[in-house]
C-alpha cells in the first residue's frame, strides 16, 4: 500500500522540472554578460515577459481543457486598438465617438471577451475544431485591427490606457505585480476550485466529464472568454510599456506561448499540467532571449539558437519529470 509514495512526491515536483534549466542558465548568462545577475536586467526581463505570460496563462488553461486558441496573439492589438479608436478623436485616429477616457480599459476587456465568446461559440454550437476556427479568428481579428487603423500606429492614447503597463508598485513595475497576481489566482483556481478540476475533468475525457455531471459546454465557452480577457490584459500592459499600438504588438507571439506551455509540462492532448509549471516555461524562454540580446546574437540567428535550447529544455524536463511528453 506504500508503493505509490514515490509517485506522489515526483508529482509534486514535476512543476518545477524546469527549475535546473533556469538555474543552467542564470549561470551561463553571469559568465557571458557581467550586467545579467543585475536587479535591472532581471526586473527589464520580468518586465518584458509580463505581457506574453499572461497569453501563456491563458493558453495554458485552454490546452488543460482540452482545446486550443490562436487568436490570442492578434487579440493583444486588437482588443486595446478598438478602445482606444473607441475614445480618442477622428484626429487622433479614433471614430470620434467623444468617450470618456476611463472607459478606455472595460472596453479593451469587453472587445477580448467578445472575441473569447466568438470563438467559444463557434466551436461548441457547431462541433468545430478549435484549432481551425482560432486560426481563422487569428487572421480575421488581425486584419479588422488593420481595416480600421489603415496600418497606421496609434500614439495619443488615454492616460488610463499607458498607466498600467509604465507605473511602478512598491519599486518594481506594476506589469510584473499584475502577472504575479493572475497567476496566484490561476494556480488557486486550477488547484482548489471547482472550475480548475473541471478543466482537467474535460481535457481528459470530456464525455465521462459531462457523464459526472459537470457541464461541459459552459465550462469551455467561460474559458474561451477568460483568455479573450486575459489576452486584452496582456495588450495594455504591452501597450503601456510601448506607448504605442502598433499593427505588429503581439505578432508571433503565439509561438513563444505554445513552446513556453509545453516546456512547462503543458499537454497538448489536454488534461495534463499546470499554471506553475507554464510559468517556468515562460521564464525559461524570457532568460534565453534576454542572453541572446546581451551577447549580440544576430536576430538572423536567434530563432535557431532559441529552438534548440527549447529541445534542450524540453530534454531536462523529460529526464527531471520522469514521463514522457505528450
Amino acid at each position: 500500500m506504500t508503493a505509490p509514495a514515490p509517485r506522489v512526491r515526483l508529482a509534486r515536483f514535476r512543476d518545477l522540472t524546469l527549475v535546473p534549466v533556469i538555474v543552467l542558465l542564470l549561470v551561463v548568462g553571469a559568465f557571458l554578460d557581467p550586467t545579467f545577475l543585475t536587479a535591472g536586467n532581471l526586473t527589464n526581463v520580468l518586465q518584458q515577459q509580463a505581457a506574453i505570460s499572461l497569453l501563456v496563462l491563458a493558453e495554458a488553461m485552454i490546452l488543460i481543457a482540452g482545446k486550443f486558441d490562436l487568436s490570442l496573439e492578434s487579440t493583444v492589438g486588437t482588443a486595446p486598438g478598438i478602445a482606444v479608436m473607441l475614445v480618442v478623436p477622428a484626429s487622433a485616429g479614433g471614430f470620434g465617438l467623444g468617450l470618456p477616457g476611463w472607459l478606455v480599459i472595460p472596453l479593451a476587456l469587453l472587445v477580448g471577451a467578445a472575441i473569447g465568446a466568438f470563438n467559444g461559440f463557434l466551436i461548441i454550437r457547431f462541433q468545430l475544431s478549435a484549432f481551425i476556427v482560432t486560426l481563422a479568428m487569428l487572421i480575421i481579428v488581425d486584419g479588422l485591427q488593420q481595416g480600421l487603423t489603415q496600418g497606421k500606429t496609434l500614439f495619443q492614447l488615454p492616460d488610463s490606457m499607458l498607466y498600467l503597463g509604465s507605473a511602478t508598485w512598491l519599486g518594481l513595475p506594476a506589469a510584473i505585480w499584475i502577472a504575479a497576481l493572475l497567476f496566484a489566482a490561476g494556480i488557486f483556481g486550477l488547484s482548489y476550485l471547482r472550475l480548475g478540476r473541471s478543466l482537467y475533468a474535460i481535457g481528459g475525457n470530456a464525455d465521462a466529464a459531462r457523464a459526472a455531471g459537470i457541464r461541459v459546454d459552459r465550462v469551455l465557452f467561460g474559458v474561451f472568454v477568460l483568455g479573450g480577457i486575459l489576452a486584452a490584459v496582456a495588450g495594455i500592459l504591452e501597450t503601456g510599456r510601448l506607448g504605442a499600438i502598433g499593427n505588429e504588438m503581439g505578432d508571433g507571439w503565439i509561438f513563444m506561448v505554445f513552446a513556453a506551455a509545453v516546456i512547462g509540462g503543458v499537454s497538448m492532448d489536454g488534461g495534463k499540467g499546470t499554471v506553475l509549471g507554464a510559468l517556468t516555461g515562460v521564464l525559461v524562454i524570457g532568460l534565453v532571449q534576454n542572453i541572446l540580446t546581451l551577447i549580440g546574437v544576430s536576430g538572423f540567428w536567434q530563432p535557431v539558437i532559441y529552438g534548440g535550447i527549447i529541445l534542450i529544455a524540453l530534454i531536462i524536463s523529460r529526464i527531471a519529470g520522469g514521463k514522457a511528453q505528450d
